[in-house]
């Protein structure tokens, strides 16, 4: 993804943000959630911010203390940058293949490579639910052969997640789905 985005976009932290938001529309996130998950400075995080939400592609909401981050999706390049970035990612058809046959997917993380923007033909997947693993390893590989990349998968339920949850805080880590409640 990083050599697709370079020449339009230089800032590794504007291509996570933008693979966040424009991935999965519905994701809200705050500004120190955002600086954990990507392992970067706040600064570093608010000023994508600031530049994003000016250029209206983010919307912000203001709850208590935290200032929520979101897509804006009444911006009239909306729907091309979240088909870029499937696109780009190759994501499009993994999530459409992948999420909406599994049974109770709770959240999907793009974790490794991919979550620190480098697209290395690996794309590997944290799903937290209740997954049927055969199903998975089916349309994983149907999957992969269409978009030309592997897909690794590592399948936790949420109890299992809370565990490693500690463990993965120093790994890149992009919430890419979500159950919406």
């Amino acid at each position: 993804m990083e050599d697709l985005f370079a020449g339009l976009i230089s800032s590794k932290t504007r291509i996570k943000l933008l693979t966040r938001f424009f991935f999965n529309p519905e994701t809200r996130s705050y500004l120190r959630e955002l600086a954990k998950e990507f392992n970067v400075s706040t600064n570093a995080v608010r000023e994508e911010l600031n530049q994003l939400t000016s250029s209206q592609l983010l919307k912000s909401q203001r709850n208590g203390r935290q200032v929520f981050y979101m897509a804006n999706a009444e911006h009239p390049l909306f729907p091309e940058l979240k088909s870029m970035v499937s696109k780009v990612l190759g994501l499009d058809q993994v999530i459409d293949g992948i999420v909406h046959r599994l049974g109770d997917l709770e959240e999907a993380y793009l974790i490794g490579d991919y979550a620190e923007g480098k697209d290395t033909g690996i794309i590997d997947l944290l799903l937290v639910g209740n997954i049927n693993d055969r199903h998975l390893t089916d349309l994983s590989k149907k999957t992969e052969r269409y978009i030309r990349r592997k897909i690794r998968t590592l399948v936790l339920t949420r109890e299992e997640y809370k565990d490693l949850l500690p463990k993965l805080k120093d790994r890149p880590k992009v919430l890419i789905w979500e159950a919406k409640e």
